[in-house]
């Protein structure tokens, strides 16, 4: 196939779109923080609509419990939200700007627990139906890229309604018979009532493919690209970084705070090389499936925020890397230049030449695939 296509830049904004909005938490204005991600030369955004939310109450105001306390991505307090009048708010001024919504869900945790109503596949679809519907009778259909039914597919931190809620439960394969079918009967329910629309499940785990799974539902493969912990590097190992239970120790940074950075310059080649590596190999996946690729959550270390003893430079630096491997393949029809391009990581952000240098990279790259009109 001929590589005629240039790539779009997207860039995540989670569920901090719409809880991140006291003073200083960077979305309190959404006219300048979306003038300034198009200054920076991006073309899309995915976001959290909470269609868990929108379906049980679109007008209620919601009280939200924090993920963690550490990370700068949504509230770190309990925080209250009305979801779908500031939804659609939210979609128009994307739409004005010509940047283009992917939709998304971490299934966000309120006080009730809502995301818990959703027990079957067809809830999940059902959920999503109401928030396509209501997004579409306002007219803003056209600014939806595509729908990501649920953050990373089948984690049970944003999936809890898989597992029955149980906060031991093993994440399945996406192989398994169970997750399957929760694939095909969401996706097939909504695309039968919603088909102008795109649809897949974003995943952290098996990005390079997972033995059985059926891939025939989706439009395309939004693998979320790391440098650590999926390469195949020990790089977390050796600063004594522990992803999974970072959410509200409050040492989890430390080794985040030098080590990370040392570590890295020590040897750049080698975690460049290692991440460039698992990038070729989420390339073929891509190839044997016959999908193309977006990438929203990319591509050097997964946590990382302004502080002491934390600089840009070197997650900028392995973070272009990523960039430019992804380009040199074909594969992607969008992707994201970091997980940090929000307001809200000021060291990341004010670096507006840094993004352009990346963004112009992306739109100056060559495809396979067409981005939708």
């Amino acid at each position: 196939m001929t590589l005629t296509n240039s790539p779009l830049a997207i860039t995540m904004w989670d569920f901090s779109w719409l809880e991140r909005r006291w003073d200083g938490a960077g979305y309190q204005d959404w006219d300048r923080a979306l003038d300034e991600l198009v200054e920076r030369g991006y073309d899309a955004v995915r976001i959290d609509a909470f269609p868990h939310l929108v379906a049980a109450d679109p007008e209620r105001t919601w009280r939200l419990l924090p993920v963690w306390h550490f990370e700068a991505w949504g509230a770190t307090e309990p925080v209250s939200v009305r979801v779908l009048p500031d939804l659609l708010e939210f979609i128009q001024s994307c739409a004005v700007r010509g940047l283009r919504v992917a939709l998304s869900s971490w299934f966000r945790k309120d006080e009730l627990d809502t995301r818990l109503s959703v027990r079957t596949a067809a809830d999940l679809a059902r959920i999503w139906d109401v928030t396509l519907t209501a997004i579409e009778r306002a007219g803003l259909a056209d600014a939806i890229y595509f729908v990501d039914l649920v953050n990373e597919w089948p984690l049970a931190m944003w999936a809890p309604f898989l597992y029955g809620n149980d906060p031991d439960a093993v994440t399945l394969s996406r192989g398994d018979e169970v997750v399957r079918s929760w694939t095909r009967e969401a996706i097939g329910t909504l695309r039968a009532a919603h088909p102008r629309h795109r649809y897949t499940l974003s995943v952290c785990t098996e990005t390079t493919g997972a033995d059985g799974e059926d891939l025939s539902e989706l439009d395309l493969l939004e693998p979320h690209v790391w440098m650590t912990p999926q390469a195949t590097t020990d790089f977390y190992d050796r600063i004594g970084y522990d992803l999974h239970n970072s959410q509200f120790d409050p040492r989890a940074y430390e080794p985040l705070s030098g080590p990370a950075e040392r570590l890295y310059r020590a040897d750049p080649e080698r975690w460049a090389g290692s991440l460039a590596e698992h990038i070729g190999k989420v390339a073929e996946w891509s190839r044997s499936a016959g999908k193309p690729l977006v990438t929203t959550e990319c591509w050097g270390i997964v946590n990382y925020k302004d502080g002491p003893g934390r600089d840009w430079g070197w997650v900028k630096e392995l973070c272009e890397s990523g960039v430019r491997a992804a380009l040199a393949t074909g594969r992607w029809e969008a992707l994201a230049t970091s997980n940090f391009c929000g307001p809200q990581f000021t060291g990341m952000w004010r670096d507006i030449a840094w993004h352009r240098r990346m963004t112009d990279a992306i739109h100056a790259g060559v495809t396979e695939f067409a981005p939708v009109s």
